[in-house]
């Protein structure tokens, strides 16, 4: 296939080996790039019942097939690998531009295996790659990394780095892509377990087109249309947090206080003429210096928030993000700008996912309020809901797995629910991934989306939030009070988003570029003249691939679940108020979700939806034989 180098980059980590192979050409026309090239590595590389922390498991690091072209938005890189956090496969997916550098190196993917038996450090320039002994920065947080890293090796390289909580090998650790994050999952600990801690990549190469012309042209006609785009407008001003004030107002689902409310009901109650200092229309004005951009991003919606005075002067951080308002925010009940925006950098520097970690600190909250859990439990911080110092130091802890603090919550809540062997009732999670920024309780779609999705509670999946909480999108519309038609909702939505991953391209453009504007895009890049369905096609290929992965590891319907709380405790006030999903209506969902996917009613892929997505040898392995 044109416009991909054709070859990618492999390390074995246990045998300090290095080297290269060139996948089938049927593997490039059938999963691209990014998620999809992803989600074929995984299937092919990672056996079933693989240790997530032992050496069989592979990470691979895989550029969107547009990343790098130009086109904008096109600035995403796919990580994926088994995670230690669920067990499933797991994408984690940032704006790296670590993932331009290895293109321009020449390879399209990087294959990680192995464990080596001391720090070490992977050097990539130009079609080359060695291992250097990284002893000396074991220890360091993301940006110290960072910073020794530049003074040993020079400026011109790109990294990918871990922290202390990657070290400590937590379950809720990031990797850090300068300065953004491969969040979810847990790929800070399987880095940490193979004793990784960080990759240079360095290269000055083009990147192939098939048609370099044609991909100009189609550059300069998107150009102007995303400058002027509404969206644009509202992302750059106010960054992904820009609808948080809609969230609870409106449709009144934004979870606070470990979601026993459905707004952030405290903060509005002490709010001056109704606003909130959560709200970026607020903050924004007020501390934001700059943009910050994803690679080859024209619409930058990273907010350089920085403090210049009083007890957190210094803070300096790219966000604070929509899930991160939400997580360090709403759900412990942190009304405090500035201390959410610490508390942002403090798990960015150590390498801790926003979402996971505020989701565990308000579960310890509740566990206080409710009496499992005491100061003593606690090394003597005094945790409760609203306190934004206890939120921080136990954040501390956590990010380096020390005292009792750390010991307890380094894992995320289900970890912590086993270990107290209590509190499962209100642990916000599915297959163990805390839940992001969307009380799904008003949302069925959303709920089935967050049930279903195969690396756990997880917002991004489906995308299912922009068209149920607005009513419209694309062409679509939803009630999202409904129950009917979510089963091909979601799964249209799903194999989209697939798609975006696939392609490289950045979610806050779906507004935007829609599915109808990949075929020409694609076709400059490769010389595929594929059309709209065949590219849906594609991430209907890989959303499949991946759930035969998890299906491979005893998987199955009884792990789409919700929270009990989603399920027996109605939102209690607000514009979504009595709304819950319950038992019953999460069994009809799944019905019809599965009847929509084609898989049996126990959520195994069938064997001819399978073969009809032509992956025969997945079919043969783990694919159901009827419904």
């Amino acid at each position: 296939m044109n416009g991909v180098a054709g070859k990618i980059l492999t390390v074995d980590l246990s045998r300090g080996t290095i080297g290269q192979e060139r996948l089938p050409d049927r593997a490039y026309r059938l999963f691209l790039g990014g998620f999809g090239l992803g989600a074929y590595l995984a299937w092919e590389r990672i056996p079933k019942g693989t240790d997530p922390l032992g050496e069989g498991n592979v990470v691979s690091m895989v550029p969107g097939l547009l990343l790098g072209s130009g086109i904008s938005t096109a600035s995403k890189t796919t990580f994926t690998f088994r995670s230690p956090l669920t067990g499933t496969i797991n994408r984690s997916v940032a704006g790296a531009w670590a993932g331009v550098a290895l293109r321009k190196a020449g390879w399209d993917a990087l294959v990680v295996a192995g464990a080596s038996k001391k720090p070490v450090v992977l050097v990539i320039e130009d079609g080359a790659a060695r291992l250097e002994d990284a002893s000396d920065l074991w220890g360091l947080d993301t940006r110290a990394t960072r910073a020794s890293l530049r003074e040993r090796y020079g400026e011109g390289y790109r990294t990918v780095v871990i922290g202390p909580a990657g070290e400590a090998r937590s379950l809720i650790s990031t990797l850090e892509c300068d300065g953004r994050q491969a969040g979810r999952g847990g790929g800070g600990a399987v880095f940490g377990a193979k004793n990784l801690k960080a990759i240079l990549v360095k290269g000055t190469g083009p990147i192939p087109a098939a048609h370099p012309e044609r991909l100009k042209e189609i550059i300069a006609r998107w150009a102007p249309i995303i400058r002027d785009h509404p969206v644009t407008r509202d992302d750059m001003k106010y960054g992904s947090g820009e609808f948080l004030d809609w969230m609870n107002r409106q449709p009144g689902t934004f979870p606070s206080k470990n979601w026993q409310w459905g707004y952030f009901k405290s903060a509005y109650a002490q709010a001056k003429d109704g606003k909130i200092e959560l709200d970026p229309y607020y903050w924004a004005p007020k501390y934001v210096a700059r943009n910050v951009a994803c690679p080859g991003c024209t619409k930058p919606c990273g907010q350089l928030f920085q403090i210049k005075e009083g007890k957190y002067a210094g803070t300096e951080v790219d966000g604070p993000e929509y899930e991160t308002l939400y997580s360090l925010g709403g759900c412990p009940e942190v009304a405090s700008i500035e201390a959410v925006a610490k508390a942002n950098e403090l798990c960015d520097v150590l390498g801790l996912d926003t979402i996971s970690a505020g989701v565990t600190v308000a579960w310890a909250m509740e566990a206080v309020e409710r009496g499992l859990l005491s100061k003593k439990d606690l090394d003597g911080i005094d945790l409760k809901f609203g306190d934004g110092d206890a939120m921080i130091a136990v954040l501390e802890k956590m990010g380096r797995r020390e005292g009792k603090t750390g010991a307890l919550l380094a894992d995320g809540t289900r970890a912590a629910c086993e270990r107290l062997g209590k509190g499962a009732s209100f642990a916000i999670h599915i297959k163990g991934m805390e839940l992001p920024a969307y009380d799904i309780r008003g949302s069925k779609g959303v709920a089935l989306a967050f049930a279903v999705a195969y690396r756990g509670g997880d917002h991004l999946t489906g995308g299912v939030y922009g068209l149920e909480y607005g009513g419209s999108w694309w062409k679509l519309t939803a009630d999202r009070h409904s129950l009917h038609g979510k089963g091909f909702e979601v799964k249209l939505l799903e194999d989209l988003m697939a798609l975006y991953d696939t392609l490289g391209v950045c979610k806050f453009t779906r507004h935007i570029y829609f599915l109808e504007a990949f075929p020409e895009m694609v076709a400059a890049q490769t010389g595929l003249e594929l059309t709209a369905a065949e590219l849906l096609s594609i991430g209907e290929r890989a959303y499949n691939l991946a759930r035969a992965f998890n299906v491979r590891d005893g998987f199955s319907r009884k792990d789409d679940h919700l929270p009990p709380r989603v399920m027996e405790l109605p939102i209690p006030e607000g514009p979504s108020a009595g709304d819950r999903v319950t038992l019953e209506e999460l069994q009809a969902l799944l019905d019809d979700y599965y009847e929509a996917r084609g898989w049996s009613r126990d959520g195994i892929p069938l064997k001819g939806r399978l073969a009809s997505l032509d992956l025969p040898d997945v079919a043969d392995a783990v694919g159901a034989a009827g419904p």
